[in-house]
């Protein structure tokens, strides 16, 4: 049991492309790009071992691995470490074995594996100790600041995140402020902002920030719905003389459009067209016509299309259909279908402002249409096209929200019709409507991910061809269309070959 789950494991580290890709992205420059091939028996009996004997003595356990493992490289190294991507244990114990083979040198690309694998588990002390080992060798790189700030953040270890830029430095790797960014920009994309602030403002005697740290600070408590202290940090990042740049100002005012701040964002937008107008580009110009529209402020949307062209900026396909979903929105269909047709080019953002703008006025059939009609110009439909379609003509039925009793009766009408037993089903939906109880809202993306296989293709053909009996042709060309394109793949290949 435990050799057949090991080679599942194993099965995608036998193909070479795919195990160059999984350790090249890592390997530092000054490493050979040379990749050694790896025997995958001895791969599976290395591996094997290690999860039998993961708690032996160490003599037992290096014993075994003498007698299996004849040569052992770095690159067989970080293919164990894949191995075993949800314990450190096996991965530990093969790291002191190595250590004690005298014709193997760990570098930098193997520590931060053994590293990482560390830190996923929580296990600070030895974590700790692997880091000081790594600083002795002289080993750290950027990569090392990355997940030794990543890990002990995650586990609210504030101090020693401060206390491990002191610890390397002691070591000779000094205080870099290009090392401290690329910290702060990793830590805010795991949303780990606070503790991001906590090691900037504490190491700010030694490292000075500056405005590309305060950027990603900004960028962080907005991503977290923060604006108090995304304000705050917009506020010290100017009284230090710190000029934000437009991609900081963008995610500001993206920030407060989404928290119907509408005002305040525009007072931002407004302040650059004033003092730096010449800043401000395509992507600016995009966000304050596409929220202009979604708001149904189609007029003022229009004033900033034409600056926009005045000034020389080609608009491209995402702002164009922002306007038109804001014509649509409006009930002006001949100006939206108008810009339509003129757009050389239309992308799949075209034809979805077209398909909700109609299906917000009702007309189902016509946003049919449109579906239909992107499919002739060879723009392939995603899922939220179908959903989008469906919930047109379908309806959003039921009520959204966690709830017990809601979530019980979904599993249990969901039973019962897997069951064939759609009778009771019916009759038990009616008692719970009466009784009080809404219907859970049906949940389209389930529905159409479930039956995307081969089985499915039947179902909906034959649903697609019932719906023609009684005249829903729109409605069975979607759920058909649906069948086809979302198959298993190799049905699509096979269908891809046929004259």
């Amino acid at each position: 049991m435990l050799v057949r789950r090991l080679k599942t494991l194993l099965e995608p580290l036998s193909n070479p492309h795919l195990r160059l890709i999984a350790t090249e992205s890592t390997h530092p420059t000054n490493l050979p790009n040379r990749i050694t091939p790896i025997d995958q028996s001895l791969l599976l009996r290395v591996c094997t071992i290690l999860y039998q004997q993961q708690n032996s003595p160490d003599s037992r356990l290096h014993s075994s691995l003498s007698s299996s493992s004849p040569s052992i490289n770095p690159e067989f190294f970080l293919q164990v470490c894949n191995t075993f991507p949800y314990s450190w244990r096996p991965v530990y114990r093969f790291f002191l074995y190595t250590q004690k083979l005298p014709h193997f040198t760990h570098n930098s690309l193997t520590f931060n594996k053994m590293l990482d694998a560390i830190g996923k588990f929580r296990n600070i002390d030895l974590f700790w100790e692997t880091c000081q080992e790594m600083g002795k060798l002289g080993l750290v790189n950027d990569k090392t600041f990355r997940i030794a700030l990543k890990t002990l953040a995650s586990a609210r270890e504030l101090k020693k995140c401060v206390e491990f830029f002191h610890l390397m430095n002691g070591f000779g790797i000094g205080y870099k402020l290009e090392t401290l960014n690329k910290v702060v920009e990793n830590l805010c994309k795991d949303k780990l902002v606070e503790e991001a602030k906590f090691v900037i403002f504490k190491l700010k005697e030694w490292v000075k920030p500056n405005g590309v740290t305060y950027k990603w600070l900004i960028w962080g408590f907005c991503d977290v719905g923060d604006l108090i202290e995304a304000s705050k940090i917009w506020n010290l990042m100017v009284d230090e003389g710190f000029e934000p740049d437009v991609e900081v100002v963008e995610t500001m005012m993206e920030t407060l459009f989404k928290a119907n701040k509408y005002d305040e964002a525009m007072k931002i937008f407004q302040m650059m067209r004033v003092k730096r107008m010449d800043d401000l580009g395509l992507s600016s110009y995009r966000l304050v016509i596409k929220w202009m529209c979604k708001r149904g402020k189609i007029e003022q949307a229009n004033v900033m299309f034409d600056e926009m062209s005045q000034r020389g900026i080609q608009a491209d396909n995402l702002t164009l259909a922002s306007i038109i979903y804001g014509l649509l929105a409006r009930g002006r269909i001949r100006e939206a279908y108008r810009i339509a047709e003129g757009i050389e080019k239309p992308d799949i953002s075209v034809y979805h402002s077209l398909i909700k703008g109609l299906l917000r006025l009702r007309k189902a059939s016509e946003a049919t249409q449109v579906f239909r009609e992107m499919i002739k110009r060879g723009c392939e439909p995603i899922m939220h096209t179908y959903i989008m379609l469906l919930q047109g003509h379908l309806g959003k039925r039921g009520r959204k929200g966690r709830d017990p009793l809601v979530n019980f009766d979904t599993i249990f009408v969901g039973g019962l019709i897997k069951a064939g037993r759609r009778l009771e089903a019916t009759k038990y939906v009616e008692r719970t409507m009466k009784g009080g109880m809404e219907v859970p809202r049906f949940d389209y993306n389930k529905f159409l991910h479930y039956y995307s296989n081969e089985e499915g293709v039947l179902m909906f053909e034959e649903v697609s061809k019932k719906l023609r009996e009684v005249g829903l042709f729109d409605l069975a060309d979607i759920l058909e269309r649906y069948g086809q394109k979302m198959a298993t793949r190799d049905g699509r290949r096979e269908r891809a070959l046929e004259p």
